[in-house]
């Protein structure tokens, strides 16, 4: 490398996030470096192979009309695929994907190496080289200064990570990967507050050791449903998941052992995964559940290796074995690879704003796990968000930021920064307040506009996008259109007869002939949009409503102490930061929706006294 170059952008780590940071940047035209500790771990999938699920499949698609690359990575190395809550509304459906490990990894790594404008390189990241309160790159652990107008970091669990298997443990950011213990002081040295958090990862069974029989098959959708609106080859289930149990045995074993549990010996100070816990976890808060389930899931065809989703544990590894040995089919099953639990810092999230860029440092922006998130899409989100706006500030264009009612990455981004954390964070559908707007059929039409301004999205792509809402408009019209008699002798259009809970818009078709082929993503959406019209009106009166507030003007002269209802912390951050209207003040980390209430209220009142006097 020569030293001598100054890059755009510094990505420094190679998971998810800074995968999909390093690829919106270099797409966008910047000069961009993405380095990591090592190339061969490029989107590395540390934990569960698979992409997606509840909620994060929702990230992944709208990851994927933004131009990022995950969804498209999903669906060519995806050796099962499910679209869950099938036989519910679209706006809980999500699609989860079973990856081929070893292949996800390569096809990315492949990919970013034949990106223009992006460069690869291996190295230790131990300090953020600052001038002022602006960053100037970075510097490795062989000294080697990389400069940068941009450093997007995304260390993952590498800042000062420790492993932990039973009452053991050592540095690792991964299981035998060297953590990142100076970048971490670094940053508290920069200024940034850091909090220790908990994640952990399960066994790793020999495939030939395990008793199949005693398990229930998983097998995959008949007709797989991409994540990427931009892949056009038939996917294919390659293989079948099973899900198996744990017993009272099991649990009795876990029980006796707690004390070799660093979780529970008080060695484990990191704050665990709520919705995602340990085995030992399952069993101290669920007592009264006699068996708990697990899933076995093939890490790759070509590998032996069996990932026992649901039976994560920190457990020394001789009462890993005995677990197994006290369920049936896992008797006489061989650990590949040992769980283990690990700790990590994470740096407090509300010391950012909305674009991902520290307050403290200039330039300096953060993405994934290093925000206090947990999982691969939340992670490639933060980091395609971090990419596109450090790749915006350099070129002094106005940020991207998504509003909560735009996209699920606008939910997730500003529970970040105005809420913070104090676990680590899980997007689900319940945290977003106007889901039934944020479905997976429709992510292209909310978000594939700032994809294509933005040039991640290409022309051609850009093209089919509009001929399929130009075929959905017709649909619609159609059904809007057509009439049909009833049973009961009542004229009513084909579009009211779609709205009926229990018809499909294969019945509505029946009874008139539609001149376009359709194909199943469009019907879901029609179905969705049909089903859904009243929810939706309400739902867009409420955000033009708020969004109107938002836009309200709080005068400079405003006096903060004399507003009812403020605490003394609410008062000194409205006088700090001086928001020059309601929406900006909803951004300030601390600023209750109660504060913002009481803001509004008197804001009105102000108005009404200087119009009567």
């Amino acid at each position: 490398m020569n030293t001598e170059d100054e890059y755009d952008v510094i990505v420094v780590g190679a998971g998810h996030s800074g995968c999909e940071a390093a690829y919106a940047a270099s797409c966008m035209g910047l000069e961009t470096c993405l380095i990591t500790i090592h190339l061969e771990t490029i989107a590395q999938m540390s934990c569960n192979p698979a992409i997606g699920g509840l909620a994060k499949g929702h990230l992944v698609r709208e990851i994927d009309a933004l131009g990022g690359i995950m969804g498209l990575l999903a669906d060519e190395t995806g050796i099962q695929f499910r679209l869950l809550n099938r036989s519910r509304g679209g706006a809980v459906q999500a699609p989860r994907a079973q990856s081929d490990k070893a292949l996800y990894r390569q096809t990315m790594k492949t990919w970013l190496e034949r990106i223009p404008h992006l460069t690869l390189f291996q190295g230790i990241v131990t300090e953020i080289l600052v001038k002022g309160n602006k960053v100037t790159g970075v510097m490795t652990l062989d000294w080697n200064r990389v400069f940068g107008k941009t450093v997007i970091l995304s260390p993952g669990t590498f800042l000062n990570g420790l492993i932990h298997i039973g009452l053991h443990s050592y540095s690792a950011g991964r299981a035998n990967e060297l953590a990142s213990r100076e970048l971490s002081d670094n940053l508290k040295k920069l200024g940034l507050k850091t909090f220790r958090l908990k994640t952990g990862t399960p066994m790793r069974l020999h495939k030939q050791t395990i008793d199949w029989k005693h398990f229930t098959p998983q097998p995959g959708d008949k007709k797989p449903i991409p994540f990427s609106f931009r892949t056009q080859k038939e996917l294919e289930n390659k293989i079948i998941c099973y899900i198996g149990y744990t017993n009272s045995k099991t649990h009795e074993i876990i029980r006796k052992n707690l004390d070799k549990s660093p979780l529970y010996s008080g060695k484990i100070t990191g704050i665990g995964i709520r919705y995602c816990p340990s085995i030992e976890d399952k069993v101290v808060k669920f007592p009264h559940h006699s068996r708990h389930q697990f899933f076995l899931e093939p890490e790759g065809m070509d590998t032996e290796e069996i990932y026992v989703n649901g039976l994560s544990s920190s457990l020394p590894f001789e009462i890993q074995k005995k677990i197994l040995k006290s369920i049936p089919g896992l008797d006489q099953a061989k650990i590949l690879r040992p769980a283990y639990g690990i700790e990590y810092d994470a740096v407090v999230p509300t010391q950012l704003y909305p674009t991902l860029e520290t307050r403290k440092i200039k330039n300096l922006f953060l993405a994934g796990q290093i925000n206090g998130t947990s999982g691969y899409e939340e992670a490639a989100a933060q980091g395609l968000m971090a990419g596109i706006n450090a790749a915006l500030k350099i070129k002094k264009q106005k940020p991207f930021i998504l509003c909560r009612d735009e996209a699920y990455i606008g939910v997730l981004i500003d529970d970040l920064i105005s809420k913070g954390v104090e676990e680590p964070y899980r997007l689900f559908t319940s945290r977003a307040e106007y889901r039934i707007l944020l479905r997976i059929d429709n992510a292209d039409k909310r978000l594939i506009k700032y994809g294509y301004r933005y040039g991640l999205i290409e022309e051609k792509e850009y093209e089919v996008f509009l001929k399929k809402q130009e075929k959905i408009n017709k649909t619609m019209a159609f059904l809007q259109k057509e009439k049909i008699k009833t049973k009961s002798n009542e004229t009513i259009s084909l579009k009211d007869f779609l709205k009926k809970p229990e018809v499909k818009l294969e019945n509505v078709l029946e009874y008139k002939k539609f001149k376009f082929n359709l194909t199943d993503e469009e019907i879901r959406h029609i179905e969705s949009e049909v089903k859904y019209e009243g929810y939706l009106k309400k739902q867009e009166k409420e955000i033009a409503r708020i969004r109107k507030i938002d836009k309200e003007k709080i005068p400079k002269e405003v006096d903060y102490g004399k507003i009812p209802g403020f605490t003394q912390e609410v008062r000194e951050k409205l006088e700090k930061f001086r928001p020059q209207t309601i929406g900006e003040a909803k951004k300030i980390p601390g600023i209750t929706p109660a504060a913002i209430v009481n803001l509004h209220v008197y804001l009105n009142i102000q108005k009404r006294e200087k119009c009567s006097t």
